[in-house]
């Protein structure tokens, strides 16, 4: 085994519970774990032989926990952003005017992987992934570095979209498709990566899936043991859509199948009732607020009442951007904001959210926080910047002041996956040039394809 790495004269933002923070301070990292945290001094002489990280003028935090993305997404980038769905009647199915390009499989593990590249450059070292096919890419993130949870989509609605209303009609070869789908990723990459790669399972969408399928995927979920996760009252078209094909609201449709479970991570929860708040509380259901995508679409989930109902709060990216710093800051500011209280919930809150808290809803237990016998994913931030100095209270200046840039290093498993401002796992250069001449080129197919399209003001297709 290699030597350990020793952080020494830093400041560790431990983020746990207490809100402990230790300065002057070294954290020692053998294998995947942390074996000590204290006074630098101390720690430097019991690991004497240790590899020195210098950690002067920077602080050491636990990684971010990105509870719901769609990697492949940044493909929609400055286009899907500016077009959202109506929030009043009546509504259309999607939720843009404008379908995804098709892309080959090779074009997807390329966003994909662009993707994992913002997600490493902004601190992020667990990712639950959501999507259909990720077999095609899962090679590419297993190489990442990342920590991941992949959740395979299931849905058996024919010839539908997100928040469509109109009758549902069972598409029975879907179902048996997405089921397959999934058993078949569980069974060739749970478990890769010395475990770093889990797998999980995901409903669509309660409009996009019968009742018959909610209760297959439940008993899958028992018998595989994992996490699942759906997209619930993500915008007031699905509620439309479940109240026209159900009778009820999306939580009580979920409810009322036994879907619901204190391993389930419920994505957004923006347009929802009170009761479906304490519905989903008292299941003690995982919700994964997607704060910066949820801005953009002028909606904001109830987070305090929420968390006050039993709910466990994590923070997501979802589609086009992987920037858990925006995420944080967002969250803290749109809730604000909705509470029109300037002072809760606080920086402290906030970071809980997008780091132990999110750890939990994708059931690790021995991360999100930093600690003896912890998994070793943390982050290095650089304070020496001019909109980080003077760094008095590192949690509130880093939440309301850090962007992604700010993140000098970060550790997953025990493993630099980005050291000194440079990603050690992917050839971010060619990565980032060739997803420039996909996205261009796949854009441009669709449109000459679809000239009916209304193309969005200022748009650029010329070849790069």
């Amino acid at each position: 085994m290699a030597p350990p790495v020793v952080i020494h004269d830093t400041t560790i933002v431990t983020g746990d519970h207490a809100g402990t923070i230790l300065y002057d301070a070294a954290l020692a990292v053998e294998g995947r774990r942390i074996i000590a945290l204290g006074p630098s001094a101390e720690v430097l002489a019991r690991y004497a032989s240790a590899t020195r990280v210098d950690g002067r003028g920077r602080a050491v935090l636990p990684g971010f926990a990105n509870a719901h993305t769609h990697l492949p997404r940044v493909l929609a980038r400055g286009i899907y952003e500016d077009l959202s769905p109506s929030h009043t009647p009546p509504f259309t199915g999607g939720l843009a005017p404008l379908p995804l390009p098709r892309l080959t499989d090779d074009e997807e593990r390329v966003m994909a992987l662009l993707g994992a590249l913002e997600a490493i450059r902004s601190g992020t070292t667990l990712v639950l992934e959501e999507g259909a096919g990720i077999a095609d890419y899962a090679v590419g993130l297993l190489d990442s570095g990342l920590r991941l949870l992949v959740c395979e989509r299931a849905w058996d609605r024919a010839g539908a979209a997100i928040g469509q209303g109109g009758a549902f009609e069972i598409d029975a070869a879907r179902a048996e498709t997405s089921l397959a789908r999934i058993t078949d990723l569980h069974k060739r990459w749970n478990g890769k990566g010395d475990g770093r790669v889990r797998v999980g399972l995901a409903a669509w969408a309660p409009e996009l899936c019968s009742p018959e399928l909610l209760a297959r995927l439940r008993r899958l979920q028992a018998d595989l043991d994992v996490i699942a996760t759906v997209h619930l009252n993500q915008i007031w078209g699905e509620v439309a859509a479940v109240r026209e094909q159900r009778g009820v609201l999306p939580t009580e449709y979920l409810a009322n199948v036994g879907f619901l479970s204190n391993r389930l991570v419920a994505a957004h929860c923006r347009c929802m009732t009170p009761e479906e708040e304490r519905i989903l509380g008292g299941v003690g259901v995982a919700v994964a607020v997607n704060s910066a995508i949820a801005a953009r679409r002028g909606l904001a989930a109830r987070v305090h009442e929420l968390e006050q109902a039993g709910c466990l709060i994590a923070l997501g990216t979802d589609n086009m951007a992987e920037d858990m710093v925006e995420v944080v800051r967002t969250a803290l500011f749109m809730e604000r904001v909705r509470r029109q209280d300037g002072r809760q919930p606080t920086p402290e809150q906030a970071l809980g959210w997008a780091t132990r808290n999110g750890y939990r809803a994708l059931g690790i237990t021995d991360g999100g926080w930093l600690a003896e016998g912890n998994l070793a994913d943390l982050i290095v931030i650089d304070l020496r910047k001019p909109h980080l100095t003077p760094a008095l209270r590192v949690v509130s200046d880093f939440v309301h002041q850090g962007q992604a840039s700010d993140v000098e290093a970060v550790m997953v498993d025990g493993r630099f996956i980005m050291r000194d401002g440079r990603v050690q796992t992917l050839d971010e250069r060619a990565i980032v040039a060739e997803a420039e001449r996909i996205a261009r080129a796949a854009w441009g197919r669709l449109f000459k394809e679809r000239p009916e399209l209304p193309r969005p003001p200022g748009l650029d297709l010329r070849p790069s």
